[in-house]
């Protein structure tokens, strides 16, 4: 015999499930920061739209981490100035953020020394930055005990760094850069590269003069028109195949219609012959 489904008990499910979700949305709006809402963090500049999402990642030496306007800061990212909390680093910033950056999930930004990322730049999710390594040079100390090398890091604006990248100190990442998922990149990085590989290296470039070499294999994506409002493309993401297909076959007749016309000039013509 079938067990009866507890009607009661699946209500109250659901019930406490909706107030769950609730109470985590609440929490999440609760403990995001920004500069209006910075919480605990005192960070040396922080601009305005800018976001860090809850649950946050480590965080420390906020007086010398400056992050710029309309950054996305995703949850459980690691932000850190200084090799540890309750430094004094100096009157300049360590960790300088430009406006419009978007670093991904779990993403890690540690700057020991310097550390800068431009604007518009776009992190998947846990990429490792860092501005320091171990050394190794005494084979009878742990390395864990060894004094670390520290170089400044430096990646320019319009850059797209893939999930798991690693950017390791030293490394000077030029302009408009893709970074392929899993890179490891060290040493220079010209402007309008794809660098791929472990250690990286440039698998395709743009130059003024030759274009991307090698070619790219995929046609560029048509852009959004000026004219495009927001509202109209929140619209047109809601529809369905069966609503995007039904304007197609509208201008199908449409287009039989206008092409009608031209076979009619043969029929007069002949019509014209047989009278003269």
């Amino acid at each position: 015999m079938p067990k009866r489904k507890n009607t009661f008990s699946s209500w109250r499910r659901r019930l406490a499930q909706r107030a769950v979700h609730a109470g985590w949305a609440w929490v999440r709006r609760a403990g995001s920061v920004s500069a209006e809402h910075p919480g605990r963090l005192r960070f040396g500049a922080i601009g305005t739209g800018t976001g860090l999402a809850f649950p946050l990642g480590t965080v420390f030496g906020e007086p010398w981490i400056h992050l710029g306007s309309y950054c996305i800061i995703a949850e459980q990212v690691t932000l850190t100035a200084g090799l540890m909390p309750d430094l004094d680093l100096g009157p300049d910033p360590i960790l300088r953020i430009g406006d419009g950056v978007v670093l991904g999930r779990g993403s890690h930004v540690i700057a020991d020394t310097t550390v800068s990322i431009g604007n518009d730049c776009y992190f998947g999710p846990y990429v490792y930055v860092t501005s320091t390594n171990h050394s190794y040079d005494d084979p009878h100390q742990p390395i864990g005990r060894q004094w670390p090398r520290m170089e400044p890091v430096e990646i320019g604006p319009g850059c797209w760094i893939g999930t798991g990248a690693v950017i390791l100190p030293g490394a000077r990442i030029g302009r408009n850069v893709v970074v392929a998922a899993g890179a490891v990149v060290r040493g220079e990085v010209p402007d309008h590269a794809v660098v791929a590989g472990a250690p990286a290296r440039v698998v395709r470039r743009w130059t003024p003069a030759e274009g991307w070499q090698p070619p790219l294999r995929t046609p560029a994506p048509t852009p959004i028109p000026k004219d495009v409002t927001p509202e109209q493309l929140a619209a047109l993401a809601e529809l369905d195949e069966e609503s995007l297909a039904r304007p197609a076959a509208l201008d199908e007749p449409a287009a039989a219609g206008l092409a009608a016309p031209a076979a009619q000039p043969a029929p007069r013509l002949a019509e014209a012959e047989a009278e003269g």
